[in-house]
C-alpha cells in the first residue's frame, strides 16, 4: 500500500499544562515537564521519542508559569556565544539538537483536563490524524511503542491508544479499557478492538487490568466530539468521554505494550526512570552501578 503525506503521522500534541501537584514543592515555580532525567528535561525524552518516528512538528500545551518550556525549545544565543567561544563544540551541537523540529506552543487558561488540552490543539492539526504523548509515562528509548502504534494506525486507518496490564491493585488509577484481541494482526495477542473505556474504575467494575498509558494516535474526528462532551469528574473534560463517544462512530484499536515504561509523574516512577535511563549511558553505567552496590551495604 502505498500512503500519501496526508496519511503520514506528521504532527503531535503534547499536553505540559498540568499543575504538577504530585511533585510540590518543587512544581511551584518549575513546571513538571521540565525536570531532569539524567541531563534531559521530560519533554524532551517525548519529542526525540516523536523524532525517531518522523514527526518534527510539535503543538505544546502549556500554561501559567510553563515559559521555560518556550525558552528550551528555543535558540540561547547567548550561551551559543561562549560554548563557541570555549571550544565547546560538543555540547554546542546537544543543546541545538532539538532545533531541527517545529514548535507551536498553546496556553490553555484553565486546566479542565486533557480532552480539553487536546482541544486547543485544533487549529493546528487540519485533518490529519496526529499523536499524542503524555510526558509522565516515559517509554525506554529503545523501545519501539510509537512506531508500533503508528503502524497499526496505518493498517486499520483507526484510532490506536496505548495499554499495559496493571496488577488489579492498580486499576483504580487508570483507564481501562473493555475488548477483544484482533486475531488476524501481526501484533500476536497485542491489538484488541475496543468496545468500551471506563475513567478509573473499582476492580469489581473494570471490563479488564488493561490500562491506558500516555501514547495515542487519534484521528481529526475526536475534536467534534470533545467539542460536545460534558465536563466529568472534577468539571474536567475527560479524553476517556471522548474516546467512548467516538466508539459510536468508529473502530478504536488498542496496543498491549510489554515493554519498559515508568511512570515518572510519580516520585517513586521518576526515581526508577532516573536510576534506570542513567545505567543505559556508558560514561555513568559502571560507575552508578559500584555506587548502588556500596549503598545498599551500609542500609
Amino acid at each position: 500500500m502505498v500512503y500519501t503525506s496526508k496519511d503520514m503521522i506528521k504532527k503531535a500534541i503534547l499536553p505540559a499544562a498540568g499543575l504538577g501537584t504530585r511533585f510540590l514543592p518543587v512544581t511551584k515555580a518549575s513546571p513538571k515537564e521540565m525536570l531532569p532525567i539524567v541531563d534531559k528535561p521530560l519533554i524532551q525524552y517525548s519529542v526525540e521519542e516523536c523524532e525517531k518516528c518522523g514527526i518534527n512538528d510539535f503543538v505544546i500545551i502549556t500554561g501559567k508559569n510553563k515559559r521555560s518550556i518556550e525558552d528550551y525549545f528555543d535558540k540561547s544565543i547567548e550561551l551559543e556565544a561562549s560554548l563557541i567561544k570555549t571550544g565547546k563544540s560538543d555540547l554546542l551541537a546537544e543543546i541545538n539538537t532539538h532545533l531541527n523540529s517545529n514548535y507551536a506552543f498553546i496556553r490553555q487558561s484553565d486546566p479542565l483536563g486533557l480532552g480539553h488540552a487536546i482541544l486547543c490543539a485544533k487549529p493546528f492539526v487540519d485533518d490529519e490524524a496526529f499523536a499524542v504523548l503524555l510526558g509522565d509515562d516515559i517509554i525506554d528509548p529503545d523501545e519501539t511503542l510509537l512506531a508500533d502504534m503508528i503502524d497499526i494506525y496505518e493498517t486499520y486507518r483507526a484510532p490506536v491508544i496505548a495499554l499495559q496490564q496493571v496488577p488489579d491493585g492498580e486499576v483504580s488509577r487508570y483507564g481501562i479499557i473493555g475488548g477483544d484481541k484482533v486475531e488476524d494482526s501481526r501484533y500476536a495477542d497485542s491489538v484488541f478492538k475496543i468496545n468500551t473505556l471506563v475513567e478509573k474504575p473499582s476492580i469489581d467494575l473494570a471490563p479488564s487490568n488493561y490500562a491506558v498509558i500516555g501514547r495515542y494516535i487519534l484521528t481529526n474526528d475526536v475534536f467534534e466530539i470533545l467539542e460536545s462532551i460534558r465536563p466529568g469528574k472534577g468539571g474536567e473534560y475527560q479524553l476517556t468521554d471522548g474516546l467512548n463517544a467516538l466508539l459510536q462512530k468508529r473502530d478504536i484499536y488498542g496496543y498491549l505494550f510489554r515493554g519498559k515504561r515508568y511512570d515518572a509523574g510519580d516520585k517513586f516512577g521518576f526515581i526508577q526512570a532516573t536510576i534506570s535511563l542513567c545505567l543505559k549511558r556508558p560514561e555513568f553505567s559502571e560507575a552508578l552501578k559500584e555506587y548502588i552496590k556500596d549503598l545498599v551495604k551500609t542500609f
